[in-house]
């Protein structure tokens, strides 16, 4: 994934987004931008004790919070930064857990109408590439 030269949005405006927009809490999760185009995004999740359970898995929570904050952000690369918006449903299925690893998290809208979007979010292992969890979203564009 790479965005056309001469875009208006690049991965330093999206990383600046993460700092600017979300809770501080969200902001601890470290998430990183790895890769967008239009409607999609990819962000990192670095592994993190602060983030994992006993055993050493990551915490749903912690990959729930980074799906919803990759959707944020594939909405952005479609409609522009400027359409306030907010979570309306987050639908996840953990398949298997996520330890010893940073997790890729990747967001895509599937349908953008006038006052919904609709999204997929896929969470594989950075290192395995096998998928962790999977996610749908709708948002209210206000």
């Amino acid at each position: 994934m790479s965005q056309a030269p001469g875009s208006a949005m690049d991965a330093e405006r999206l990383q600046a987004l993460l700092r600017d927009w979300f809770a501080p809490w969200v902001q601890a999760l470290g998430l990183q931008v790895q890769g967008f185009g239009e409607g999609e995004v990819t962000l990192r999740l670095p592994q993190n004790p602060q983030l994992s359970r006993v055993g050493g898995m990551v915490c749903g929570q912690a990959m729930m919070s980074a799906a919803d904050t990759a959707m944020v952000l594939a909405i952005v690369t479609q409609l522009g930064d400027q359409r306030p918006m907010t979570t309306v449903q987050l639908n996840t299925s953990f398949l298997k857990p996520l330890s010893g690893q940073d997790a890729l998290v990747t967001a895509r809208v599937i349908r953008a109408g006038k006052s919904l979007v609709f999204g997929e979010i896929d969470i594989v292992g950075a290192q395995d590439g096998k998928s962790v969890c999977r996610a749908s979203t709708t948002y209210a564009l206000l």
